[in-house]
């Protein structure tokens, strides 16, 4: 039998975007290391397609089995834990560390407390809410994500309120699985900071390079290559520099990424079927606290190289 997805579709009448849904029992996505919220399945403007799935293999658990512009939180009372006990990801629940000294993104930690999730759709956003209350940490967690009335943009805004005795320290990046058109990485792509950009590639120096304020390919990827930076540098201390464009110069598709808070890390990272920026941004909210931040997805069409 086939098993029907939690999803919802959304339009502004330019973009069109399909939404997987959190759900513990049924959800595409149930890994332990991104956010449940805004799993977006796929997206289109002007016929051009920008997410999709790039990876071989699907399981629900895996933790990278996932598409679009997702976020993901570190993990906060890790260190504290002792192997056995708990510790918070914003998004997804009450984890069950390990043995292992370090957090690891790849490691299946079992769920034991999913929260409670609230999903209200309207006909151009779905607004996510994550409630949590465990170990002396609660939180709200408010997502929503909007294709804005009249322009290209989707926009993701997200607030979270402590509602717990325990401050919420940590830091959270969008991944930004982007798949534009199917086409491969390789020298089609190219992105743009509006800084210039210098750091270390640490893995793919042969494929990828940094020429001014772009990050370029020099060959095409095959499967299993992949180019890695741990955390390109130059940006200041303003949100002025969140501010991404990536652009295919074969199909024209491309998106420019701002978001309203100052970059805390800027990591890297594509492989043969996806390019991801993944900009980091601090989180700090006392008891009784919020946060608020928001990030924008501007899609254009580029003029294509002859």
């Amino acid at each position: 039998t086939q098993v029907i997805l939690p999803q919802a579709d959304i339009s502004n009448g330019i973009i069109q975007a399909n939404l997987y849904l959190p759900d513990a029992q049924k959800g595409y996505y149930r890994g332990a290391r991104f956010d449940w919220a805004g799993v977006i399945s796929a997206l289109n403007y002007k016929g051009h397609s920008y997410f999709g799935q790039w990876f071989e293999k699907y399981s629900p658990t895996v933790h990278d089995a996932i598409t679009g512009p997702v976020d993901a939180f570190y993990p906060v009372g890790f260190d504290e834990a002792k192997a056995g006990e708990q510790f918070l990801k914003i998004g997804i629940g009450m984890l069950v560390k390990q043995q292992e000294p370090k957090y690891s993104i790849a490691t299946p930690y079992e769920i034991a407390n999913t929260g409670k999730w609230k999903v209200k759709k309207k006909s151009n956003r779905v607004i996510f809410t994550h409630k949590l209350e465990a170990n002396g940490y609660g939180y709200k967690y408010t997502k929503t994500v909007e294709l804005i009335k009249g322009k290209p943009d989707l926009k993701l805004s997200s607030k979270l309120k402590n509602t717990g005795t325990r401050p919420i320290e940590s830091n959270v990046y969008n991944h930004n699985f982007f798949v534009m058109d199917q086409v491969t990485t390789g020298p089609d792509y190219v992105v743009t900071f509006p800084f210039p950009v210098t750091g270390e590639l640490t893995t793919g120096k042969d494929l990828g390079k940094l020429v001014g304020n772009q990050l370029v390919y020099v060959k095409p990827l095959v499967k299993g290559n992949t180019v890695f930076s741990p955390g390109l540098v130059g940006f200041g201390s303003e949100a002025k520099d969140y501010d991404i464009r990536l652009e295919n110069q074969k199909t024209g598709a491309a998106v420019r990424i701002t978001g309203d808070q100052p970059l805390l890390k800027m990591v890297f990272w594509s492989a043969y079927k996806t390019v991801c920026p993944e900009p980091y941004i601090a989180i700090n909210v006392k008891p009784g606290e919020s946060q608020k931040w928001n990030i924008n997805y501007e899609f254009y069409i580029n003029n294509v190289k002859k």
